[in-house]
Order: structure tokens, then C-alpha cells, then sequence
């Protein structure tokens, strides 16, 4: 019987490794790294000088992904091959993989796909954000080939929600509803026939919440809470049922500081709606664990001590990244209470030529549109600090360092700008 559920890839890295190291690595970016992550070019008023973040780009996680899917391509290639959504957040790698003839299976607005023209002999690559239970049973039942590249990161929180549900709590998940891993990690609790989940984007939405379950005078009414959570919850979730027990878990891109923030505070709020009675446990209504990945806090923690180190903030910071990569909004967040941040999708919104940038404003929504700013690097010496998502390819962060140096008139030696 054919195998079809691989979780550990096919044994191909050697195979693949010299083609995604040249589609992927940049000796520019090695060059700073190796120099003590700052390097500078020019002379004078025109001097620049680079400052990288000491963690950046491609995680464990997305690295594993991202191979998985050349693997997946060589070991198949006859086959039909589709990608749940995107590999990553990030367009180059995506196009990349469809250059690759893997066919992109998009959901509807209802977050939705549709499997009906697939057949047991395609194979469906999962992401690495997962898939939610009720799309992978439905996969399953196809019969078709699964590859699965799910972060382990991600599986971690997962396991924890399913605790949750298993011991009678609601998970409280901390993230972005609409994102893939969100929806994935909210669909664990519906393993279990009682389990039920509410996501919470912020402190705001967190306080909404901790509110009404303390019964305040500002709180919302139940109607207004239902229509404010309509999306954000399980189906059969009742405010005034199912909130004396919470799990705290967190899509693992958020900010570090902003989910313990959350997971404090509700803590407080049902130790003061609960505590006053015999025996009170809050362990018996409270649980929480840090489940933001490694890779994003070492990112997160990498930034923070370049924008607010010894030596203090660049005068710039650009971060690279596609624009609905969470980790990287997150990124260009933190950066933006130190200074200016430009959040550039890639090199191509740098035009040295007209002395302009294309960018998402650092905080605004994932679908927010891009703006042009004209003489965006100030004049005299100048400190650029420089980061990306961990979804960013090192080649995209040494064309975009290209493209910023020719603003200034300066150029890199090409056998260092080379990618090899």
C-alpha cells in the first residue's frame, strides 16, 4: 500500500540543497554577518554604514517548510502537486514554487477550500502554519498524498490547546483570526465534543472579555458581545457559560511581550471574579504557558537591542518581509517606537533611480495599502539598521541593501553582491 501521509520529508536535502542555496543565499548578507553584523561603504557625507539584526530571515521552521516542498517536487514529478494556502508568507518564495508547476488551492472568503477536483493520486502539500482539523480529515478522506510541514512551533501550541479542551477549559487564543495558523490552532479544540475556543486580537479585545466576565458596569451586553466575537469563537461558545475556566495560548508571531501581557490579565481578572469563593484555585480557572516560538522572540529580541542598544537607533530601520507575514509586522512594530521604519515587501520598492520607497506603514492592517515617500534617507552619514520576517530569503535582504546603497550613488562590488 502506497504511503501517503509524510511528515519528515524524503530524504533528498543533499539533492536540493545546491539549488535552494542558490536561489535563496546572498554574500552580501554573509559578508556583514561575518564582519560583526555592520558594515559600511562610502566616504564623507555620503558614508553609509549597515547595522544587521543578530537573528533575522529564515527560521528552522520555514527553512524545513520550504525544503520540504523542493523535496516534494523532485520526489513527484509527474504527480499534481498543491500547496493549502501559501508554503509562507513571503512572494518571492511563493512564486517561486508555482514557477515550480505547485498549484496554489486558495480558500473563499468563509476561509473554505474546495477539494472537489482532487483525486488520490495528487499530491497536497500542508503549510507551515498547519491546517485546520476539519481540512485535514477532509484531505484525508480524499485519499490523496499529504506532505506536512506544519512548524513544530506551531504543533506545540496546538498540543496545548487540546489539553485545554480535553480538561474542560476554553482556550483564549491571542492572534489574528483570519490567519492560517489561528484558524488551525482554534480548530484543536474542536477535537473534543465540549471543547470551545475565543480569540482575542489585543488588550482591548482582552478587556472586552475579562469585562463581562467580572459582570462590570462598562461592559458589554451580551448581544453586543456576540456580535462583536461572531467570528472569533467556536459555535457553540456562551459567554456565560464558558468563561470561568480559561486556557490562554497564542498564534506563536505575535508580540512576546503584548500575549503575556494578555495571559497576566486574565489571570487578575478571574482571581477578582473568582477569588472570593471557598477553596479558590486559580490554578482550577487559569492556565497559561509562553508559547511564542524561539525564532520569532530571538527576532523580537535582536531588534530590541538594535534599535535601543548602547549605541542607539539607526536613523533609519528597514524591515523586509512580505506585508502579510505577521512576524514581520510585529518586527516593524517594535521598530517604530525606536524611529523611522520603512516595512518594504522586497527590493523592488526601493527605486534608487527616482530616490523612493514603497511601504506599509509600520501597525496598520495586513491588507493596508502601500505608501511612497520621495527623500527618504536623510542626508549626511548615515546608520541603516536592517531585519526581516522569518520568512525573508537572505537574497532578498542583500538585493534590498543594494538597492538602498545605489539611493546614495554607491555600488557593490559584484562579486560580493553575487549570490552563490
Amino acid at each position: 500500500m502506497e504511503q501517503t501521509y509524510f511528515r519528515r520529508g524524503f530524504g533528498l536535502r543533499k539533492q536540493i540543497e545546491p539549488l535552494i542555496r542558490s536561489e535563496y543565499h546572498s554574500a552580501l548578507v554573509e559578508r556583514i554577518r561575518a564582519n560583526g553584523y555592520q558594515d559600511s561603504w562610502g566616504e564623507g557625507d555620503q558614508r553609509v554604514t549597515v547595522r544587521l539584526a543578530e537573528e533575522f530571515g529564515f527560521c528552522y521552521g520555514v527553512d524545513r517548510a520550504v525544503e520540504y516542498a523542493y523535496e516534494t517536487r523532485t520526489q513527484f514529478p509527474d504527480r499534481r502537486i498543491f500547496l493549502l494556502g501559501e508554503i509562507i508568507h513571503n512572494p518571492h518564495v511563493n512564486r517561486r514554487l508555482t514557477d515550480m508547476g505547485i498549484v496554489f488551492l486558495q480558500p473563499d472568503a468563509r476561509g473554505w477550500f474546495d477539494f472537489t477536483g482532487l483525486d488520490p493520486a495528487d499530491v497536497v502539500i500542508l503549510p507551515a502554519f498547519g491546517a485546520t482539523v476539519e481540512d485535514f480529515r477532509r484531505l484525508q478522506t480524499v485519499g490523496c498524498i499529504l506532505v506536512d510541514t506544519t512548524c513544530g512551533s506551531v504543533l506545540n501550541v496546538w498540543k496545548r490547546v487540546e489539553q485545554y479542551a480535553r480538561d474542560g477549559y476554553t482556550a483564549l487564543i491571542h492572534g489574528k483570526h483570519h490567519h492560517e495558523e489561528t484558524r488551525a490552532t482554534a480548530s484543536q479544540a474542536l477535537k473534543y465534543p465540549d471543547g470551545r475556543f475565543l480569540i482575542v486580537r489585543d488588550m482591548d479585545d482582552t478587556r472586552r472579555v475579562m469585562d463581562y466576565l467580572e459582570r462590570r458596569p462598562e461592559a458589554m451586553t451580551r448581544e453586543a458581545f456576540m456580535a462583536h466575537f461572531a467570528e472569533k469563537m467556536s459555535a457553540a461558545f456562551d459567554p456565560d457559560l464558558h468563561l470561568d475556566r480559561i486556557g490562554v495560548a497564542n498564534q506563536t508571531t505575535m508580540l512576546s511581550g503584548d500575549s503575556l501581557g494578555i495571559a497576566a490579565e486574565v489571570g487578575r481578572s478571574l482571581e477578582r471574579r473568582f477569588g472570593g469563593e471557598p477553596g479558590f484555585d486559580l490554578a482550577h480557572h487559569f492556565r497559561s504557558f509562553d508559547t511564542i516560538c524561539s525564532a520569532t522572540q530571538e527576532r523580537q529580541d535582536a531588534v530590541e537591542k538594535l534599535v535601543a542598544g548602547p549605541e542607539g537607533a539607526p536613523d533609519v530601520m528597514v524591515v523586509i518581509g512580505g506585508y502579510n507575514s505577521s512576524n514581520t509586522n510585529h518586527l516593524a512594530v517594535l521598530c517604530a517606537r525606536f524611529g523611522v521604519t520603512y516595512h518594504v515587501a522586497d527590493a523592488s520598492c526601493i527605486d534608487p533611480e527616482r530616490g523612493t520607497i514603497r511601504f506599509k506603514p509600520a501597525g496598520t492592517p495586513l491588507d493596508a495599502p502601500e505608501v511612497e515617500a520621495e527623500d527618504w534617507l536623510p542626508p549626511g552619514p548615515l546608520v541603516v539598521g536592517l531585519t526581516a520576517g522569518a520568512s525573508t530569503p537572505n537574497v532578498k535582504i542583500g538585493e534590498t541593501l543594494e538597492r538602498l546603497l545605489r539611493v546614495r550613488g554607491l555600488e557593490v562590488l559584484a562579486e560580493t553582491a553575487a549570490t552563490a
